[in-house]
């Protein structure tokens, strides 16, 4: 039985725009009387710095009560700041995602924390997306009236508590140093999170959803049937539960607007990176082209050649790495704690439906810039092999003209790679679909 050594009131979560009330906010802005957290443990050593465990109860929700594991990471050498990374992961703190927090931290020669179950399941006999289908479905049983029920709010609850929790602590251990300001972050669902996290509070000075590239959602289920012929195997739980595509009437409606970070697009005013598989067997290749445009804000995309949901990109000798994932991530979070901003990075898309031309410029000058480009028999480049060729780079800008084969579909981009940091990084141009005639 743990002993809950320490009981702390909520703080004020600073919404953006609470009086707006939608789903979102009237769920975050709900109080709760169960949160609560408590100092586990305190250990370390040379090699690893020091790993701060704490236990939080974010919530209870439909009587359920949410209890999670927060870790901080403090590197050897590293000292504390104000502003504090924050992974939202699921799971246990073992294993991967425990070694993920620590591989972060110590990259980024800062404290990293990192949160756990979120959700917390299995619930209702279900995980994951199985999971949140079936609360999408309990909110439209309710006709609307239970606006708890949809599995994202709890999630994105537990992230504003954990904030809440970590400046508490950091307030006792760090003293003057403690945290006011978070990088947030997190992959699929956990990126979903993040996405709604980040529209409400204020904390959070910048973010990076990764892997979670379907805003605007109902317009990209229909760009899916068109791409694909039909959705993807991978939101089967969505698709045979009848909530894609979109039920009639307003519930339904309210639903997808509640749960869909493209309502929100307005509030995103923070620094964001976006970190997609080019291989991401859940979103067709250009999907970010349908939200792209809309969102505010300073904004940078990073498209992994060859990667998957798990954003390990293969080489051509076989082997897969996230390490290009994972050094765009920490130079992001590493200049957005420092209030720095990423590199000025400029494109135009032109030509017409079977030829383009794609001129990058970027200051500072890119140290290398590459085309990727991808064939298919139709616009469904999921298991195809993108493949590079370099281009010429003159005072920091390059072109790249690209014309469709006689038959099927052509998708491509540009990654530009810096070196103006403490590491190689990489960011990329929205990707671009060519068609032959048929």
């Amino acid at each position: 039985m743990l002993l809950w050594l320490l009981l702390c009131l909520p703080s004020d979560p600073n919404p953006v725009a609470a009086a707006k009330g939608t789903l979102l906010d009237r769920y975050l802005l709900a109080p709760d009387a169960s949160y609560r957290w408590s100092k586990e443990k305190v250990e370390g050593n040379f090699l690893t710095g020091t790993t701060h465990h704490l236990k939080l109860t974010s919530q209870t929700w439909q009587g359920h009560r949410w209890d999670h594991d927060l870790l901080l990471f403090v590197p050897p050498g590293a000292k504390p700041g104000k502003t504090v990374v924050l992974l939202n992961t699921g799971g246990n703190p073992s294993g991967g995602n425990r070694l993920l927090g620590l591989t972060i931290a110590t990259r980024l020669k800062a404290p990293v924390a990192v949160l756990f179950q979120i959700p917390n399941q299995p619930l209702y006999n279900r995980t994951e997306d199985a999971l949140i289908a079936e609360t999408f479905v309990r909110y439209l049983e309710s006709d609307g009236k239970d606006v708890s029920w949809p599995l994202l709010f709890p999630m994105a609850k537990a992230c504003v508590r954990a904030m809440d929790t970590l400046q508490a602590y950091t307030k006792e251990a760090w003293k003057e140093d403690a945290a006011e300001k978070f990088v947030l972050t997190g992959a699929s669902k956990r990126g979903w999170t993040t996405w709604l996290a980040s529209a409400f509070d204020r904390r959070i000075v910048a973010f990076a959803p990764l892997v979670i590239d379907t805003l605007n959602m109902q317009d990209q289920m229909k760009h899916q049937l068109e791409a694909f012929g039909k959705p993807s195997e991978q939101i089967k739980d969505y698709v045979e539960r009848k909530l894609v595509p979109l039920p009639p009437g307003d519930t339904a409606k309210n639903l997808w607007l509640g749960v869909d970070p493209f309502s929100y697009r307005d509030r995103f005013q923070q620094p964001k990176l976006i970190v997609n598989g080019a291989n991401d067997p859940y979103w067709t290749a250009d999907a970010l082209n349908l939200y792209w445009d809309k969102i505010p804000g300073p904004k940078h995309v990073l498209i992994v050649p060859n990667a998957g949901h798990d954003l390990r990109e293969k080489n051509p000798d076989g082997t897969k790495t996230i390490d290009r994932a994972l050094a765009t991530l920490t130079v992001f979070s590493r200049r957005a704690a420092a209030g720095k901003g990423m590199p000025k990075l400029e494109w135009t898309h032109t030509g017409g439906a079977t030829d383009a031309t794609l001129t990058v410029k970027a200051e500072p000058a890119p140290s290398k810039v590459t085309l990727w480009q991808v064939s298919a028999p139709r616009q469904d480049f999921r298991k195809a092999e993108w493949k590079p060729t370099d281009l010429k780079v003159a005072e920091g800008k390059a072109e790249a003209k690209v014309a469709c084969p006689g038959t099927g579909a052509l998708a491509f981009y540009v990654l530009c790679e810096f070196n103006d940091d403490l590491e190689p990084y990489c960011l990329a141009t929205q990707v671009r679909v060519l068609e032959a005639a048929k």
